[in-house]
């Protein structure tokens, strides 16, 4: 049989009941597959129960061959190397035991003798070049995740389950998984944000609150469908607006009609000339035929505004996220940092960065880039002073905020809402939660714990703290700012760092990310410093 993957009616809940995925239907062929979707609506979840690492409360899951899955942390033990990484170790002792002449012939039989030359080549596909014995606590993070990558290909799987791959890549490794993902001919299983990477795919699929809905074609194919869906939801929207408004005016008129029609008949009665009986009978059929009224108003408003309800949810889903930022005055000739041959580091003795001259004027949109390890993080800790400095200058002319990837300004035991207080003191509660909501926390979700949300809510968290302040700092400091938001989260950072007046600092690997948001100049760190273009 080909190769498949099948859910039918997929529920699962977190062990304290909250509704993650519900009624999930989905098929999968030998296909590229993008799984989008806003963070916390179950995307890993969804590969996790596909590859069978979680239960599913209802529904089945059928897999038709083969799959290896990667996840987005990956735990390594103090000894383990790269063939352990790569799955190969038992293959390479039974290569070293034929070679001392120590191997049974039931292994030898059995034995790879190809395993070490795929290896390397499959190093070598996703740019490492690196020794089959290294220990995996020697490379970098992004390095491990690639070496991981090789793995999976190596292994050869009907079906990749990818959980973010490109999340800790520096630009290298992305290019090496783009082209991986171009050339995979199996079947496979994306979750990302990276628009590059999902430019890739044969389909993309989006998990919303309404339901999983699937897209033929790449993410330029979907970006088109989503904006005509949006334009039919607005205009369905419209059409239950005018409905309802048209139903309660119906209402109005009729109960108005009746209480005309009532007073008339209290008068008549008032003047006499009918018996009693008749008056009775005839006040009793008005009754009636009010009642009925009544319900049937009761039953249209109650149709007309579920029909709304639904065409507003739907709307909601669609509509991108919507961020205003208030100005910080910051004018274009103002002196905003100075670094002058600064030199730091982590450890004495050792600098990561050595002689670094930078000078920042006015609003600039500054993109710090430079493969994985060479200090680019540690340059951002020195800017805002977590990170003292050896030797050189360093003089901060402006207010600065740091949002770095774990967003250590939110303290977790502390609520959203209590966040945003502690943070902008002197801002009422009514204007704290109006803020909030313009980044997508809107009601009761703004009382949540920041210890229960997802990498990316905790990061868009931190951006509603920092750029809804009525005085936003003059230099924002971003580091990977991208890394664990949802797609419709990064456009609306997008559009709203674009509306930020102040100066701006970025790390990113994410090349579309920076060019939508006006970058202005480029410093590329090198040891033993940095250049700019």
């Amino acid at each position: 049989m080909p190769a498949s993957i099948s859910v039918s009616n997929l529920t699962w809940s977190t062990p304290d009941g909250g509704r993650v995925l519900d009624g999930v239907t989905l098929d999968f062929g030998r296909e590229r597959a993008g799984l989008i979707g806003r963070n916390g609506i179950g995307k890993s979840t969804l590969l996790n129960l596909v590859a069978g690492r979680l239960v599913p409360a209802k529904g089945v899951v059928r897999v038709q061959g083969t799959i290896a899955m990667l996840r987005q942390t990956l735990q390594v033990g103090p000894d383990e190397t790269v063939a352990d990484l790569l799955g190969i170790t038992q293959a390479l002792d039974v290569l070293q035991r034929a070679e001392t002449g120590t191997a049974t012939l039931d292994e030898l039989a059995d034995a790879d003798w190809t395993v070490e030359a795929r290896a390397a080549d499959a190093l070598a596909e996703m740019g490492l070049n690196v020794a089959l014995d290294r220990l995996l606590t020697t490379l970098s993070g992004g390095q491990r995740t690639r070496a991981a990558l090789a793995g999976l290909t190596l292994a050869a799987p009907d079906f990749l389950l990818l959980d973010e791959p490109t999340n800790n890549l520096d630009a290298d490794g992305r290019a090496a998984v783009y082209d991986m993902l171009s050339g995979w001919r199996a079947g496979a299983l994306v979750v990302s944000h990276d628009r590059e990477l999902l430019e890739t795919m044969d389909a993309i699929v989006e998990l919303t609150s309404l339901g999983a809905t699937r897209y033929g074609g790449n993410w330029s194919a979907y970006s088109e469908r989503k904006v005509i869906e949006l334009a039919a939801a607005e205009h369905d929207l419209a059409v239950a607006e005018r409905h309802r408004t048209q139903i309660a005016q119906k209402a109005q008129t009729a109960t108005e009609r009746q209480q005309r029609r009532d007073a008339a008949g209290s008068r008549n009665a008032a003047r006499g000339g009918m018996p009693r009986i008749l008056l009775g009978a005839r006040r009793e059929r008005a009754e009636n035929s009010g009642a009925e009224n009544r319900r049937l108003a009761e039953r249209q408003r109650a149709e007309a505004d579920h029909a709304l309800e639904r065409a507003r949810a739907r709307v909601e889903v669609l509509q991108p996220l919507s961020m205003q930022i208030a100005p910080t005055g910051l004018a274009p000739s103002r002196e905003v940092l100075t670094l002058e041959r600064v030199c730091a580091g982590h450890a004495a003795g050792a600098p990561v960065l050595r002689d670094v001259t930078l000078r920042i004027v006015g609003p600039e949109r500054l993109a710090v880039t430079g493969a994985n390890g060479v200090g680019k993080s540690t340059l951002l800790q020195v800017i805002v002073g977590a990170l003292a400095i050896s030797s050189g200058r360093l003089e901060r002319h402006a207010a600065c905020v740091l949002l770095d990837q774990g967003v250590s300004i939110l303290q977790r035991g502390a609520s959203i809402v209590d966040n945003f207080s502690r943070l902008n003191p002197g801002v009422d509660d009514n204007t704290c939660r109006a803020t909030l909501a313009r980044f997508g926390f809107r009601g009761a979700s703004a009382d949540r714990m920041i210890q229960d949300l997802s990498g990316g809510q905790m990061l868009r968290v931190g951006l509603a703290c920092v750029l809804g302040n009525p005085r936003p700092p003059s230099l924002l400091i971003l580091d990977e700012p991208t890394n664990h938001l949802d797609i419709e989260a990064i456009e609306a950072v997008e559009a709203a760092l674009l509306a930020y007046d102040g100066a701006l600092v970025v790390v990113s690997h994410d090349r579309r990310f920076l060019d939508r948001i006006g970058i202005t100049r480029t410093v590329q760190l090198q040891r033993p410093g940095p250049t700019s273009e």
